[in-house]
């Protein structure tokens, strides 16, 4: 079984190899702060990766380690700043299926193979605090390194790494820094050993991004680019939380796929939609298949949340006990799911169509070298005057089922409107701002509205289970009421919301 850890950690270059004379006076930094001498380890470690290294170019590492309390398969995944997560698991022959799921987003199913070995004498030293608490670990390391790629080669370096609890804080690494600094301990700037021995080695492999023939600095290509390429990043390493349950990782890996969709259908002019229409429609399918388990979830916290707040003498049968095995039911099978899903070959092959998206961008050159002040102001007018009509549409309508259906479409395109404004923001400034929270809003209120929708279908289906269990319905009516009349607030909402379009575009120029 998997267990995993948030690490941060600095790797800092060693002023004096193999002497641990020259560490600092870690006494300011904590009044009674005091270094322990936690003895010295061998580690022994082997890392493994695709023949083109897909993980170290996305800064993930895999190993299998001995020689230390750690021993195991160790898995990093990168987290935000200066953190990472570890994934370990207990140390086997081969690199076991869990890890090898958890990295898929990253090889795309290529074989993974040892291509370094790191052997490592650590010399360990606690930070402890003025309470005795471990703080930091001081590691100063003789680092051996051998590249197992074809002519690969062996290297020697020292270093110190400094890693800090588990609930380590800012201040904390900022003064043990500064005083690592002042001794003329600088850091590395990086802190992948693997990355660091197949470079120091001389390996042939590259490390450096795939090539991308990228467009003109500034132009729309450019600014569109970039927006796709942080969504197939993001949309990559939220995989393994998504396999592992984490909270809120279907929701956010869901909204990956949806502004990649939006972002797709609204630069059709700068990419060619021969080959992102294919995309598009892949992630419609990854986003409907992840949408199974992140709307029965907001679906089951919006009735619990309901029943617990009726009164005690509206709440007849056993409410709660039904609500319950509802749930439990269905939050498994939709699990169940997520997790085919992610297992099935139409992923692999839309993670193999994302990273050749960002890497070979089908631009159409005419478009893409254009200014964005132009190009991206036009596709943002077709997307608003869009919503437009559909929120006209919706609101003319009478309260019904149509109405709701057609509100939910217009949501659908206020989102578009959103994503694309997202994407345009750095190119048009305060103008694709506005617009964008104005259709947020709107996205904001038909989601409520949305929302209230299903509760009502959901309530009416849990009714007649109840009715033909011989249970009371009248609880089951009086949310029926309430869901009822939510719909009927965002309803009103909307209709004072949206006015004519803002006809965002290029901002004016002062002479003229």
């Amino acid at each position: 079984m998997a267990q995993s850890k948030r690490v941060t950690e600095h790797t800092y270059a060693a002023p004096v190899a193999d002497d641990a004379s020259w560490l600092p006076d870690l006494t300011p930094v904590d009044p009674g702060a005091h270094l322990v001498d936690g003895g010295v380890r061998d580690l022994d470690a082997v890392y493994y990766d695709t023949d083109d290294l897909r993980l170290t170019r996305t800064r993930a590492t895999l190993r299998r380690s001995t020689g230390d309390t750690d021993a195991g398969w160790h898995l990093e995944l990168p987290l935000p700043g200066d953190s990472h997560e570890d994934v370990e698991v207990p140390l086997s022959d081969e690199v076991p299926d869990e890890l090898r799921d958890l990295t898929l987003s990253r090889t795309r199913g290529d074989p993974l193979r040892p291509v370094a070995r790191i052997r490592t004498t650590r010399s360990v030293r606690h930070l402890l605090s003025g309470a005795g608490a471990v703080v930091a670990e001081l590691n100063l390391d003789t680092v051996r390194a051998q590249s197992l790629l074809e002519q690969g080669g062996n290297t020697l370096w020292t270093e110190l790494d400094v890693e800090l609890a588990e609930d380590g804080d800012r201040v904390l690494r900022d003064a043990v820094e500064k005083a690592l600094r002042d001794k003329g301990a600088g850091r590395t700037g990086t802190r992948c050993e693997v990355a660091r021995a197949l470079t120091a080695t001389g390996s042939p492999a590259d490390l450096s991004p795939d090539p991308r023939p990228d467009p003109a600095p500034g132009s729309t290509g450019e600014h569109v680019l970039a927006y796709v390429r942080g969504l197939v990043t993001a949309l990559t390493d939220l995989d393994p939380a998504v396999r592992r349950g984490r909270p809120d990782a279907v929701h956010r890996m869901r909204v990956a796929c949806r502004r990649l969709r939006g972002c797709l259908r609204t630069w059709r002019c700068v990419l060619d939609r021969s080959v992102t229409d294919p995309v598009r429609a892949d992630l419609r399918w990854l986003g409907g298949e992840l949408g199974a388990e992140r709307d029965h979830e907001v679906l089951a916290e919006r009735l619990t949340a309901a029943v617990g707040e009726l009164p005690g003498e509206l709440v007849l049968g056993p409410v709660d006990a039904r609500l319950r095995a509802w749930d439990v039911a269905r939050r498994a099978q939709t699990r169940r799911r997520t997790l085919e899903a992610l297992a099935s070959p139409r992923y692999r092959a839309l993670l193999d169509s994302l990273h050749g998206l960002a890497a070979e961008p089908p631009l159409r050159a005419k478009a893409a070298a254009g200014k964005p002040r132009k190009v991206m102001a036009k596709a943002l007018r077709k997307e608003e005057g869009r919503l437009h009509r559909r929120m006209e549409r919706a609101l003319s309508l009478s309260p019904g089922a149509e109405r709701d259906a057609a509100i939910h479409h217009a949501r659908k395109a206020a989102k578009r409107v959103r994503y694309a404004a997202e994407a345009a923001r750095p190119a048009l400034g305060k103008a694709a701002g506005r617009l964008r929270r104005r259709a947020k809003a709107v996205q904001k209120a038909g989601g409520d509205h949305h929302d209230a929708v299903v509760a009502r279908d959901a309530l009416r289906r849990l009714a007649v289970a109840a009715h033909a269990a011989g249970e009371p319905g009248f609880t089951w009516g009086v949310l029926h009421g309430q869901e009822r009349a939510a719909a009927g607030v965002r309803e009103q909402e909307l209709s004072g919301m949206w006015g004519r379009p803002s006809q965002p575009g290029p901002r004016r120029e002062h002479g003229g």
